[in-house]
């Protein structure tokens, strides 16, 4: 696929932000790049803490919701916390359940099954939370969108308490929007129109945290108590995948502190039994090590088992609860590669020529559909549904591309729905069979992007010559972590380089180590670690089949690679030294 490479050209003082924050023109190019704007923003965005967090008596509704809790707590009423079944859902159940139990609150759990329940508080729980002597449900990371069932809740007499962080439901009617409430006591979602929250990107965990620190102050318990939740909420705000840009960044950067020293025996039980140690935990382990782990749990089994684990403290059960959640994240791989393949095969089959492909594999595991849209995402950079059958209709998936509100689009064709919800990047849908068709054919009348909407835009933060990153300026670099959604690795380019010579490594020979000259004649070591074989056909095609093999043999040849790469520091035999890793090339 044809890509556009685009270097980001952000006009500022770069020697006087340098000067003034002692850094190098060339990072203070790169917070510029990130929209960090003005000496107080950059200073958080470089040096942000604790101190520097939110009041979370700012977020609408917390101090109500507290008051409740306490009256709660005081009454010795049960409280029945419902959480969804992701790494966001499970962290905020944990945070509330044992912040309320510190409190003294006689307080339960309990996540959905996703194929038995589906998504969030449902009249399934809330009837079996009744039967129960419930009197008081606590949502986290769900309830905004669940009007009907919170009716029924308090037609029951119960009370109900929202703690969420997806986008609020509304309708359209002639352009106008008109948001929908549920009937709940409270609602403490930031992106409600009313709050005055700072800062709108939370994950449902740090709401959820931000209730319990109120309530910790509220019962006379020390704000460090509080603090040690953190982790958790670092966690979760990389699983669900929320931009680490402002408070997230602190939250992040405060929680990956205490996660690499962590003496949460589920914690340290999971990580061990990843092959990892406290202490070299980045955001990029939670993303695609350890949280990988707990959503698996929710996807093939129920995340009760995630649960069990962060609540667990006996390290013994730990490590049997955490190798079972790696066991299963393992066969979550294998089964999401094969779902994969048949969602490419229906891609080339029908569904190619569609703005937004709507992939129907009814014999895919449900809970794998949001992978797999992501995956065929990437592929062809278009907005994409993968949809299954499941026990009561249909449920799909969907993974977006920057230029398409996925949840606003849906709202156009509510219609075709039993339930829906999401973000503008991601949405869950329930329907039936028989409107499947329908669906594919309204989401796609009512898309607007444009052919140039489908090209993939890499961002270059600075073209730079391949020789000029040193390791300190590399040291430095890491300033701007953690890195993520919202605040990506720098990467950088440079072109015209010679290759000197290229070898496959690797027991599967799926690396491959380049030495390249640059314009200034300076020889530079770089690896790349994508598809090899599409590495050469590309090259064989530009150049011809003599030039690559020229290439590997470290012969003279006539290519000339242009290239993105990310420099770091490879340390062999205890010598460091700069190396490439290239993420893409022409």
């Amino acid at each position: 696929m044809t890509e556009k490479w685009l270097e980001i050209k952000k006009g500022a003082d770069f020697q006087g932000i340098a000067k003034r924050f002692g850094i190098s023109p060339a990072t203070a190019r790169l917070i510029r790049n990130r929209e960090v704007i003005g000496d107080e923003r950059i200073e958080r965005y470089l040096h942000g803490g604790i101190r520097d967090l939110y009041d979370p008596g700012l977020l609408a509704g917390a101090d109500q919701l507290v008051q409740i809790l306490a009256e709660k707590i005081r009454e010795q009423s049960l409280i029945r916390i419902i959480g969804d079944y992701d790494i966001d859902g499970v962290m905020a159940s944990c945070i509330l359940c044992q912040g309320l139990l510190r409190c003294g609150a006689k307080a339960d759990v309990r996540i959905p099954h996703r194929m038995r329940d589906g998504y969030g508080i449902n009249e399934h729980l809330i009837d079996e939370a009744y039967r129960e002597g419930v009197q008081t449900i606590l949502t986290c990371d769900n309830g905004i969108a669940a009007i009907d069932e919170i009716a029924h809740a308090k037609e029951l007499g119960m009370t109900v308490l929202v703690t969420d962080h997806h986008e609020i439901p509304y309708t359209e009617e002639d352009g106008v929007r008109r948001y929908r409430r549920s009937a709940a006591d409270v609602i403490v979602n930031p992106k409600q129109e009313e709050c005055a929250y700072p800062y709108k990107n939370l994950c449902g965990a740090a709401v959820a945290w931000k209730i319990i620190l109120l309530l910790y102050e509220s019962c006379g318990i020390k704000k460090e108590e509080g603090l040690a939740f953190l982790e958790h909420v670092a966690f979760a705000t990389v699983g669900d995948v929320m931009d680490l840009t402002d408070e997230n960044r602190i939250l992040v950067r405060e929680g990956l502190k205490r996660l690499n020293r962590t003496e949460h025996p589920g914690m340290r039980a999971l990580i061990a039994k990843n092959g990892l140690e406290p202490g070299q935990i980045t955001a990029y382990h939670i993303g695609f090590v350890l949280g990988p782990c707990v959503n698996a749990s929710g996807r093939l089994q129920t995340a009760r088992l995630a649960l069990q684990l962060f609540l667990q403290q006996d390290m013994q059960e730990a490590q049997r609860l955490a190798e079972e959640l790696v066991e299963l994240n393992i066969r979550r791989r294998d089964m999401t590669e094969k779902g994969v393949e048949k969602a490419k095969q229906a891609l080339k089959d029908g569904t190619a020529g569609e703005k937004v492909p709507v992939i129907f594999l009814p014999e895919i595991h449900e809970s794998l559909a949001g992978i797999i849209a992501g995956r065929i995402r990437e592929i062809c950079h278009k907005p994409v549904f993968v949809l299954t059958k499941a026990e009561d209709g249909v449920k799909g998936s969907g993974r977006s591309i920057e230029e398409y509100s996925m949840y606003e689009e849906l709202c156009k064709c509510s219609e075709c729905f039993t339930k829906f919800g999401g973000h503008p990047m991601a949405a869950g849908i329930s329907l039936r069979e028989d409107m499947v068709v329908t669906f594919r054919e309204k989401i796609n009348t009512y898309c607007q992007l444009t052919d140039d909407d489908f090209i993939p835009k890499i961002k270059i933060d600075i073209a730079m010559p391949a020789d000029y990153p040193t390791i300190a300026l590399i040291r430095e670099f890491e300033l701007l972590a953690p890195f993520g959604k919202g605040n990506v690795r720098p990467q950088f380019a440079d072109r015209n380089l010679t290759i000197l010579r290229a070898s496959v490594l690797g027991r599967n020979q799926n690396v491959l180590r380049l030495s390249l000259r640059t314009e200034s004649g300076e020889t530079v070591s770089a690896v790349y670690f994508g598809d090899i074989e599409a590495w050469r056909a590309y090259y064989i095609e530009k150049y011809g089949e003599r030039a690559v093999e020229d290439a590997v043999c470290g012969r003279d040849n006539p290519i000339r690679m242009s290239i993105i790469y990310d420099p770091q520091i490879n340390v062999y035999q205890g010598t460091e030294s700069v190396q490439l890793v290239i993420r893409n090339y022409r």
